[in-house]
Formats: C-alpha cells, structure tokens, sequence
C-alpha cells in the first residue's frame, strides 16, 4: 500500500477531475473521476455549520435527520492504492472520520446504516455483512483501487462476517482501531491495531457526552407526566384561582422531574460507582436516593412531610429512573443484547408494578384523602 499521506491525485484511475483543470495543478475540485466513476471529495476540516450541526445533535434536535448519503467518498487526493475506510451514514460517525483523517488521502465507503451509529447498527444488522457486499459491488470499489482491503471499525465487528465478505468481494477485512483518533497510528504501524487501540473505554467525558440527548429525548415524557399532574390539580382544586391549580402541578412534579434528571443526567456520570450490575436496579437505588433527597428538602422548607406527598413519590419515581436506566443500556459499552433481554423481562414487572401503586396512592392522597 502506498504512501497515503504524499501520494498523488494523478495516477491511472484519478488521472482528472471534473474540472477544467488537472488534479495536478493544486485545485481541488468537489468530485474526482474513477474508473468506477464519479466520487464525491469531503473536506476533513470542520465548518462552524458542522460544528453547530453537531451541538444539536448531541441535544437530540434533529438527529433522525442527520445522516450522509450511501456510498463511496473521497478525502484528500486518493488514488488506487489509498486506504478504504468503512463508516455508518449517522452523521456524527462519519464526521468524526472525517475529522481524523486530516493529512491523510483515503477513500471512506459509507454504509445504509438507516441513520444509527457503527456499534448500535452492528447489534440491529444494518451495518452488517450484506450491506458491506451490497455497498462494495454497487460501487465498483474493485474499479477504483488496486488492492482487495477495506478498514472496518472494530465496534462493527459483531455485525460483519469478514470471511463471507471475502468470499462474495474478493476484499479482505482490516478491523481498524475502535476509535477513530488512533487511525493516524494505525495506519503508521503497517494497520495494525495494539492492544489499547483494541481496549474499549466508556470515560466519564463519554458518559457526559450522551446526558443531553438522553435528557432530550426525555422531555416529552415529562410533559405527559406534567399534564396528567395538572388534570389532577384541576379535579382537586377546581373551585380555586387558576394560579394555585398550576402550582400544586408544579409542586407536584417536583419529586418526578426530579427522577429524571436523576435517570437522564445523574445516572450516566454515577454510572460506576452506583451498587448493582443490572442499569434497572442501578437506577432504582439513584431514584431511591433521589427521593429521601427531596424528602429532606421537603421537610427543611417548612412544609409537613405526609404519606400524601411522599409514599406517591417513593413508589414513582424510582421506577421512573429504572425506566429511563434501562434505555441506557443501548448507549453503553459493556451491555449484551442477550443481558438487556432478560434484565428487561426480570425488571419490567416491577418498574409497572411500582408505578401503579404509586398513581393509585397519588389519586387516593390527592382526590380523597386531602
């Protein structure tokens, strides 16, 4: 394989671009010419559109949207003998390749992963063997480079079988490091990966990274959980002003905001440290905590501490928590499919369980025994 970094756009397959002038006379166009055919060219820089692009997913706006087109790009100037690197159409997969593949020329084949992530789409089988075949043939990949490799993600693992990939393309699989920050070293050290590039880390930066857009995605929940707390206020307080209905509603749901903020933000920093091994029980005991939290805040502001307001609050909300919790486990790195499925059935019944007592404790103590 060539000199990635210093080999020219000017060989046999990339000879010109669809421009007027050569690809040898330092423009660089938006689209190179293969013997495959036409190939779109990324920029590995970053724009503040992408960056701002970027911030809204990570908050959850848009990101069923955010995807790249299938198919074969180029980075640099690649000719045939430049790496391939295989990449999922979630956008932030793909920019994050991108971004590290600055310096280096390089062709990046990207797959329908239906807009998921390299790891997640690896579980689901959308960035899986049939896919890689499909996109390597449909591309004419074998047209446009001279070798028979393509660089797969480690994370993609579970979802290729590289022996049938060689199989039906003729290409060999390549697992390339599991972040895309030591693809640099990779490629220096003849694409092989050392055991840290192997190791999978899930740091607290990572967790935090995820807590808005869990939280985000947790607000219409919450909405619905205000809404029928308001309905509540309304049936109790229906002869009083306007404005003391929205404040027992917002005083109300208190305790399972709380819960989660708790489930969404608090859980994936705590992660570790939090008893258990299942993310339903782990969430349980930070809703509990939450709970006796707001208990003794409760009662520190001077108000009385019945079983009205807080047994409602200690059957919900830890539910509410183990709920959000459970979800998680498609966003961490040490959850199997197989432990989610039984943690699921083992956990579900209780969560439901608790959470009905806890409504009927809260109609009881609101509507009849105020």
């Amino acid at each position: 394989m060539g000199d990635n970094k210093q080999a020219s756009c000017c060989s046999e397959n990339t000879a010109k671009q669809k421009t007027t002038s050569t690809c040898c006379s330092g423009t660089l166009s938006r689209t190179i010419i293969t013997a495959g055919g036409a190939v779109k060219r990324v920029d590995s820089k970053f724009s503040s559109k992408d960056r701002w692009t970027a911030i809204k997913v990570r908050l959850g706006i848009g990101r069923d949207r955010y995807t790249v087109a299938p198919g074969l790009y180029a980075i640099g100037q690649p000719d045939e003998t430049s790496p391939v690197f295989v990449s999922a159409n979630y956008r932030l997969s793909f920019d994050m390749l991108r971004k590290n593949l600055s310096g280096i020329s390089g062709w990046i084949l990207v797959l329908d992963t239906r807009g998921i992530n390299v790891w997640c789409a690896a579980g689901k089988g959308t960035f899986g063997t049939s896919e890689l075949v499909n996109r390597i043939k449909s591309t004419a990949l074998a047209d446009v480079v001279d070798h028979r490799n393509v660089i797969v993600p480690q994370l993609g693992a579970p979802g290729v079988a590289a022996h049938t990939v060689r199989e039906k393309t003729g290409f060999s699989v390549i697992w390339g490091p599991v972040r895309a920050a030591d693809i640099s070293a990779f490629l220096s050290a003849d694409q092989r990966a050392n055991q840290e590039m192997r190791r999978v880390h899930f740091t607290f930066r990572d967790r935090f990274v995820l807590t808005m857009v869990e939280f985000t995605g947790s607000i219409r929940f919450s909405a619905i959980i205000l809404a029928v707390l308001t309905i509540i206020a309304i049936i109790a307080k229906w002869n009083e002003p306007f404005y003391n209905i929205i404040l027992t509603a917002l005083i109300s749901f208190i305790p399972y905001f709380g819960a989660v903020v708790t489930g969404t933000i608090l859980f994936p920093l705590l992660l570790p440290i939090l008893p258990g091994r299942a993310f339903s029980f782990k969430g349980w005991v930070a809703g509990l905590f939450w709970v006796l939290i707001y208990g003794v805040i409760y009662s520190l502001s001077g108000c009385a501490l019945t079983w009205q307001n807080i047994l409602p609050a200690a059957l919900i909300a830890p539910p509410i928590t183990a709920f959000i919790t459970l979800n998680f486990t498609g966003a961490s790195t040490f959850t199997s499919l197989s432990g989610v499925v039984k943690e699921m059935r083992l956990s579900m019944p209780a969560i439901i369980g608790s959470a009905a007592m806890g409504v009927i404790a809260l109609v009881l103590g609101t509507l009849v025994f105020a």
